[in-house]
């Protein structure tokens, strides 16, 4: 089996990184950074998601799964710890494909220029930086509303513990496929007004942000920012595609939520 590691990039990521290398090729395993069937990152969930963009062209084909090195990863479930156990088992044993829903963003331009087209794991941002965020809001083929405030936050389930949750946001259990819309501080008054709260859409919905001005977008996927200009549309569905996650044991979804929010000082 071919096998990727990314590292954070300081010490301790990098020599447990090194050490996953070395064992991992012991056990006739191939070192691959082209093709890998399984890749590990070392580090946090910005590495996680370093990872992942690195590889979204072959979700099909390459699994992932994290180490984390500093506070505990949303995305990874293992520690430095466990580094040899982990070893033991991706040499020897079959891994288990948990697959998460991921967004789909398709950027439209008014001259026809290329449009850009992304997948994001956590979720995309809009904003600018020219006053406030102007969006008509399509849901489904129909007008839902006029969006005015700083901007808008959309989200797969398994980001909506990330922005979305600091937004106001609900959290999603992963194995419902739907992206969330939260507002970024609304203007509402006697003139303007918005639905005032996240919206959770099926897969089989698609929403389209349609600018009504010529301002120049912001525009995050994960944490890679891309500037446009003259933008016609922004379409936002559930991807056809799938992230999948290499499991050698239970990993449950609210587990980890509890963990990375929820203090219990009785333990």
């Amino acid at each position: 089996m071919k096998f990727s590691v990314l590292s954070r990039g300081d010490k301790n990521s990098n020599e447990i990184r090194s050490k996953i290398k070395n064992y991992l090729s012991e056990f006739d395993m191939e070192y691959c950074d082209e093709e890998p069937e399984i890749v590990i990152s070392v580090g946090g969930d910005g590495t996680f998601l370093e990872a992942f963009h690195n590889y979204n062209h072959r979700l099909d084909k390459t699994a992932f799964m994290g180490i984390h090195t500093g506070h505990l990863g949303f995305y990874a479930d293992w520690t430095p710890d466990e580094v040899e156990k982990l070893i033991i088992d991706v040499a020897r044993t079959p891994f288990q494909v948990v697959e998460y829903p991921l967004l789909e963003l398709i950027i439209r331009l008014k001259n026809g220029g290329e449009e850009g087209q992304y997948l994001a794991l956590n979720e995309c941002t809009i904003k600018t930086s020219e006053g406030s965020v102007v969006l008509d809001v399509d849901i489904k083929g129909e007008h839902f509303e006029t969006f005015r405030g700083d901007g808008l936050c959309i989200s797969t389930p398994s980001g909506s513990t990330a922005y979305n949750k600091a937004l106001g946001g609900a959290i999603i259990h992963p194995s419902l496929e739907s992206i969330q819309i939260a507002e970024m501080a609304s203007i509402n008054n006697r003139v303007f007004r918005t639905i005032g709260s996240p919206l959770i859409l099926p897969s089989h919905h698609t929403c389209l942000l349609k600018p009504t001005s010529d301002k120049s977008f912001l525009i995050t996927v994960d944490h890679y920012t891309h500037t446009y200009k003259e933008v016609k549309s922004i379409q936002c569905r559930v991807a056809r595609e799938k992230v999948r996650f290499a499991r050698f044991r239970p990993f449950p979804f609210w587990k980890r939520v509890r963990d990375s929010f929820v203090a219990d000082d009785k333990e």
